[in-house]
């Protein structure tokens, strides 16, 4: 029997679901994102102080970045499993929120041994809290606003992440800053945990698909039982797979960890000074994620075969083309490289509010957990981890400049000439799907 494939400039649009507080539970989430997001930056922001405190050099971060990655690659999966198993919301109670105590910890590290081992054991509970989270948003979100609520997410939670990142850096000027601000963020954590554990509400798997909505719980999560066949499959869609490989050059990973090294050591600002650029960072990336949000609203209309992918390639190349004049050229002050990384930011941001609808638009809701553990906890840890390692002991060995053209602006051309593959898999993947929640809707009520 040939397949059956339906024209999605043609497929029916499915009636829009409100979950209940949805706004009020996404805060919640941004919340628990931004803790995670401030105390995995700690030690890369403040890393020049750390490095002179310690006596440490420029490999140190790569590897520190490097553990911190890689241990979530084995974390993850356990967390996703216990979210599963037990409960998601206990799950990320504990995981961005308890686990800050590892925080508290790596503030007292007399070597870097110490540091290591204990940012690594912080790393490996805050790695589990980025697939929750989003799969949380699929469920609180239909498909006509996940690209908003994604975009709205990332975007403040950038925003807020770079204000705070930017004060930590000040810290460089005080007598053990690094180590205050270590202790600061750990204490927050553990307070959010609580008020996660008060007020987050748990939707339930499904509750934002039109085709499952009117199920009650029970009926929505018997429908989604997960075996070890069904993660296999994942590997079985054309779209997560480019998605995935696109991951792995996605060089603009390294900006957050390493732009105010950069900057201190091509071109001699101080830490404080170089701290000023993760601001406008910041800005652009939310800025990125209300344009990218409209701009893919608007090109998914224009086509929906070719919209989506087409905004997601054009991120790649002016991204590329903008960290090119932003980081190989001297200028004087720190006034252009604000300027220039804060329009990094904004191309940067575009991405989340495309990529991530994509993957929920193309993989069943009870697969969702595992396909942001490959995206996020494996393929992006990987490529975080590499970025990370060669950058630190490349950038010892040559310097960063040449380290910064060869992952931001090369890696990154070639990565959106590869997503030209999404103009043959997007629109058959997404018609797929709404065929199979179709049918499981039909089989729930017959």
């Amino acid at each position: 029997m040939p397949e059956l494939i339906h024209d999605p400039d043609t497929r029916r649009q499915a009636p829009a679901t409100h979950v209940p507080g949805r706004w009020r539970q996404l805060s919640l989430l941004g919340g628990a994102m931004l803790v995670d997001n401030t105390e995995a930056g700690m030690i890369g922001g403040l890393f020049p102080v750390i490095r002179q405190a310690l006596g440490l050099s420029l490999g140190a971060l790569g590897v520190l970045t490097a553990a911190g990655k890689l241990i979530g690659v084995v974390t993850t999966p356990l967390w996703v499993w216990a979210a599963h198993r037990w409960s998601r919301k206990t799950v990320l109670v504990v995981c961005a929120g308890m686990w800050g105590i590892w925080g508290v910890a790596a503030g007292f590290a007399q070597n870097f041994t110490q540091l290591l081992v204990l940012s690594t054991l912080l790393a490996a509970g805050y790695a589990g809290a980025h697939p929750i989270i989003t799969t949380f948003v699929g469920d609180l979100f239909d498909s006509a606003s996940r690209g908003r609520a994604i975009g709205m997410l990332f975007g403040a939670t950038a925003l807020a992440s770079s204000v705070f990142a930017t004060l930590k850096g000040q810290l460089a000027g005080v007598e053990d800053g690094w180590r205050w601000g270590l202790w600061a963020i750990g204490a927050f954590s553990v307070l959010f945990g609580l008020v996660l554990l008060r007020y987050l509400r748990d939707p339930g798997q499904g509750a934002a698909e039109p085709q499952l909505a009117g199920l009650d719980r029970t009926a929505r999560e018997a429908s989604g039982t997960v075996n070890r066949r069904q993660v296999a499959s994942l590997l079985k869609i054309p779209t997560l797979v480019v998605l995935l490989v696109s991951r792995l050059l996605s060089g603009h990973l390294l900006v957050f960890s390493f732009a105010v090294v950069f900057l201190v050591e091509v071109y001699g600002f101080t830490t404080q000074t170089a701290s000023v650029v993760l601001i406008p960072l910041g800005i652009g990336y939310f800025a990125g994620t209300v344009l990218g949000g409209l701009a893919a609203d608007r090109a998914a209309r224009l086509s929906p075969r070719h919209g989506l992918p087409a905004v997601l390639q054009a991120a790649q190349i002016l991204f590329a083309a903008l960290a090119f004049l932003g980081t190989q050229f001297h200028y004087d002050g720190i006034g252009p490289y604000a300027l220039f990384f804060g329009l990094m930011g904004v191309f940067q941001g575009v991405n989340p509010g495309i990529n991530r609808p994509m993957i929920m638009a193309v993989v069943p809701p009870e697969l969702r957990p595992a396909a942001f553990t490959l995206y996020v906890s494996v393929f992006e840890a990987i490529a975080w981890a590499l970025f990370g390692l060669g950058a630190g002991f490349l950038g010892d060995a040559i310097g960063l400049r040449p380290v910064f053209l060869w992952v931001l602006v090369v890696l990154m051309l070639v990565n959106g000439v590869f997503l030209t593959s999404l103009h043959h898999t997007y629109a058959r993947d997404t018609t797929r799907m709404q065929h199979e929640l179709d049918q499981r809707r039909e089989q729930a009520l017959s």
